[in-house]
């Protein structure tokens, strides 16, 4: 909303609901947020604190919408009509008492302790319902994002921002690129070779937009200034992430994760690793501050020398939360769009296999190339031009968690 005063327009930083209660507390109707005397006083359920059953009878305790935790009442069921969070409820009561006691059915009275976990779940599922929605407003790729966390009462990371492409770091500069192709059909007619032949490298997709080149070999786009259109098969990784993709909470110590919420073909292309690009002697700088908290989200564009590092530390998109793994079912190209210094590449995830509905996606923080097998696209080049970037920055011996039987024990 908007507040208007002699064709000045001020922002609200209140969302509509925010106002509806604001009115319905102070008793106050409104045509313009639908605030009227036949619905002043109706209310809405935020969360269920409490169970209790006497004499058959089911009675919860509720927290109204818009008003404080002191005019909680309790309420017999038939009274709620919030059938969503009734379920929900039930299910964290049902999860906890398996936890705690081993047992699914619900006692007549909750012991304190339980209906105080029912409460902070309940808070929690609502900050990351807010932040699935915060996601989702940011993201300008096709593909949505969920966030799931029945593990424990971890909340959203304090100190994240989504974006969705490389931000440049201070005393960095991305050069656009000066020329493009004037294919009339970059796949069956390029003409020139297209951008990759351009850069005497080969034509990366096949018609699925399914990689086919071997890892190691860079990948050229079409760019902003190529004659082709949005549909040319040569535009794969700029199009964005384009799955339905889940942010949870793993069961086994390793924080948050991401899967798949469809099915990914093997080769196609899934998200890039997206952060802050700084200058490696910075990178050692907040490495030095990353090992002391455990965690490491520096990544080396070292396609052709170790210049540049991405931090997604702070800044990134759904890559931040990828966990590593030895037997991963992602793997990393180098490709290059609207920019083509060798010392700044994107950095792209592809499907090493097929991953089902349901998967998790993982890449190998220690990535290896065989020299001896990878076949070169660049003339002439050696394995020190077309080899892949390094993994995020190595500095101490971690421990892997992945549990795959190819494990090695360390990510490091």
């Amino acid at each position: 909303m908007a507040e208007n005063l002699k064709g000045c327009s001020v922002c609200c930083k209140s969302s509509w609901n925010q106002l509806q209660d604001l009115c319905r507390l102070a008793k106050l109707s409104c045509p313009a947020l639908g605030v009227s005397k036949k619905n002043l006083y109706d209310f809405e359920v935020e969360y269920l604190c409490d169970y209790k059953k006497i004499r058959e009878q089911e009675y919860y305790l509720v927290k109204w919408r818009g008003y404080p935790e002191s005019e909680n009442t309790w309420e017999p069921r038939q009274n709620l009509k919030c059938v969503r969070i009734l379920k929900q409820f039930h299910k964290d009561l049902e999860r906890e008492l398996v936890r705690r006691h081993r047992r699914s059915k619900p006692p007549r009275h909750l012991d304190p302790n339980l209906a105080n976990y029912l409460v902070q779940k309940a808070k929690q599922r609502r900050a990351l319902q807010r932040w699935e929605q915060e996601l989702n407003a940011k993201r300008s790729h096709l593909g949505r994002i969920t966030v799931e966390n029945e593990v424990d009462l971890d909340g959203p990371p304090r100190s994240f921002v989504y974006i969705n492409e490389y931000r440049v770091g201070e005393g960095i500069t991305l050069n656009q690129v000066a020329v493009g192709c004037e294919c009339q059909d970059c796949l069956s007619a390029p003409t020139g070779g297209c951008c990759p032949g351009a850069s005497l490298h080969k034509f990366a997709y096949n018609d699925q937009g399914q990689v086919r080149l071997k890892a190691g070999q860079p990948i050229y786009e079409c760019n902003s200034r190529c004659c082709c259109g949005y549909d040319c098969p040569n535009r794969v990784v700029q199009k964005g992430i384009r799955y339905d993709l889940c942010i949870f909470r793993t069961d086994d110590g390793r924080g948050w994760g991401v899967r798949t919420l469809e099915k990914i073909r093997k080769n196609s292309f899934v998200m890039e690793y997206v952060g802050e690009i700084i200058t490696s002697e910075e990178a050692e700088r907040r490495g030095q501050i990353y090992d002391r908290q455990g965690a490491t989200y520096l990544f080396d564009l070292d396609y052709v020398e170790d210049v540049y590092t991405v931090d997604a530390a702070y800044y990134g998109n759904l890559s931040h939360f990828v966990n590593h793994s030895c037997d991963p079912n992602l793997q990393v190209y180098n490709v290059f769009i609207d920019n083509l210094d060798e010392r700044l590449p994107r950095i792209a995830f592809f499907a090493t296999r097929t991953i089902w509905a349901g998967e998790e996606l993982t890449f190998d923080y220690n990535m290896q190339v065989d020299p001896v097998d990878m076949e070169s696209t660049r003339m002439d080049s050696n394995f020190g031009l077309a080899g892949l970037p390094g993994s995020p920055k190595k500095r101490v011996r971690i421990e892997c968690k992945c549990g795959t039987t190819a494990c090695r024990k360390y990510l490091f």
